[in-house]
């Protein structure tokens, strides 16, 4: 084993290093002991203290280790990079505990990300020479319909919207002969099955309903080898068979610039409506995961980018799409609308808060698996895939690209009710109904109100939220 001294180390080779060859001149070992510590060749401000480092399995160390290896990519410090990944690399394998191969999520998408920005050139060919690399690719296999079922039937996670939207949708559209419901989100539909079984169930007189999506070429997972049209003709089927007339539309927009060909259909018809042509129907917006998608304040516009490669954040124009999407979506006095989405902040322009926040965020499925998947489950593959690819969107991805900008529920609730909506609250049959759906799951999942808002939680951390609105 190389062991450290105080001479200068070698220059380094012309080929970077596989993560799994001798430690580079900072580590003489993964189990430091306090003399090796204290000849480091540079100061680590904040680094964790020479005790610490004696444990390398602690979460927290390793988020640390993260940190400072994000910071090093940004300031072009290969060397420094390097040292933090060999490290990393070693205490973090791909098949490790949920901690473990956590880390290893995001260690990989920092070599990525260091690859993506032309920076820390040399850290892409360690990558490619660092094993278990394949086992964190994201999976691309597209998913059969049962597939995708049993995917969302894994946690509660999806699940939890479909039952609390849901019951708020069925007591929204009571009395109305026909239900128009936008759905945007990205599961494919997953929901509207059990919504057409409640509304054979629990209404009187089936509405006809209406079902519009929209459609975009997309590749963020899960998805779906069905095309739109055949996916549509499925529902409609389902449907039939519940004795419910459906009719399926797809409109051709993108959350790139806000759904704007989706708004415009959706004003036009609402137009046709109080021209008097045509019936009129309950308007039910339904947003499960897919808000987040829609770029926030810190994209500048999409035209200063194209024009001007060079340009700064500063001296761009910026708007906020978000906030010009609901405020759209006010102007259509819909029903109902209802916002589901996961309960974190990945919008920081700073790639290491955002590291910061995602850990301490994206921990919560890999603990989750642990207690009904076992190692080499196929389930357990697709599973952990979706949730890398939401770890490479968040740190290797800049602009557009990366979609993955989730917002806390309070800043949700801000901007509803800036675009003039008001909350309504979940009724006891919704808050009934998900505690019957959590008890098929594992007992670390719970359910909490907060003020008129349902919140799925995971051995007591907020997970994912449901808020239901109308127009103020």
């Amino acid at each position: 084993m190389m062991q450290f001294t105080e001479t200068p180390p070698p220059p380094p080779p012309p080929q970077p290093p596989s993560f799994h060859q001798s430690p580079p001149p900072l580590f003489s070992s993964v189990s430091m002991n306090k003399n090796q510590v204290h000849h480091r060749t540079r100061p680590w401000p904040g680094f964790p203290t020479p005790k610490s480092l004696g444990s390398f399995g602690d979460s927290n160390c390793m988020e640390q280790l993260l940190v400072h290896c994000a910071n090093a990519i940004e300031t072009n410090d290969a060397t420094l990079a390097q040292q933090i990944l060999w490290v990393l690399n070693n205490i973090a394998p791909a098949d490790g505990d949920s901690n473990q191969r956590l880390t290893c999520g995001f260690l990989r998408a920092l070599v990525a990300r260091a690859a993506n920005n032309g920076t820390c050139k040399m850290l892409a060919a360690v990558a490619a020479n660092a094993q278990n690399y394949d086992n964190l690719r994201n999976e691309t296999r597209k998913f059969s319909i049962i597939e995708l079922a049993n995917f969302v039937d894994l946690t509660p996670w999806h699940r939890f919207g479909f039952t609390a939207a849901n019951a708020a949708i069925i007591e929204a559209v009571e009395g109305y002969s026909v239900v128009h419901i936008v759905d945007l989100s990205t599961t494919h539909c997953m929901q509207i099955p059990t919504l057409i079984d409640a509304i054979a169930n629990r209404l009187e007189r089936p509405p006809l309903v209406k079902l519009t999506i929209a459609g975009a070429v997309e590749d963020a997972p899960p998805m779906l080898d069905l095309s739109y049209e055949e996916l549509g003709s499925k529902l409609v089927s389902f449907a039939r068979s519940r004795n419910i007339h459906m009719e399926f539309r797809v409109i051709s927009s993108s959350h790139t610039d806000g759904f704007t060909s989706l708004i415009e259909q959706l004003r036009m018809q609402k137009l046709m409506y109080s021209g008097g042509i045509g019936e009129p129907e309950a308007l039910v917006i339904n947003c499960h995961m897919k808000l987040h998608f829609v770029p926030d304040e810190t994209v500048p516009l999409i035209s200063d980018s194209e024009a001007n490669p060079n340009y700064s954040f500063e001296s761009s124009s910026v708007y906020s799409p978000r906030s010009t999407l609901l405020k759209a979506l006010r102007c259509l006095d819909p029903n109902v609308v209802i916002l589901v989405d996961e309960d974190a902040d990945f919008t920081s322009s700073d790639v290491a808060s955002r590291l910061w926040s995602a850990f301490n965020y994206l921990w919560i499925p890999y603990d989750t698996v642990d207690t009904f998947l076992p190692r080499g489950s196929k389930q357990r593959q697709w599973y952990e895939s979706y949730i890398y690819w939401k770890i490479q969107n968040v740190i290797a991805q800049e602009g557009l690209r990366r979609i993955e900008r989730l917002e806390p529920k309070s800043r949700w609730v801000q901007r509803m009710r800036n675009a003039d909506f008001r909350a309504v609250p979940f009724g006891e049959d919704a808050a009934s109904e998900v505690k019957a759906m959590l008890d098929e799951h594992a007992a670390g999942w719970g359910l909490k109100k907060e003020d008129d808002d349902l919140v799925l939680t995971w051995k007591g951390h907020n997970v994912v939220f449901a808020t239901a609105w109308l127009p103020a």
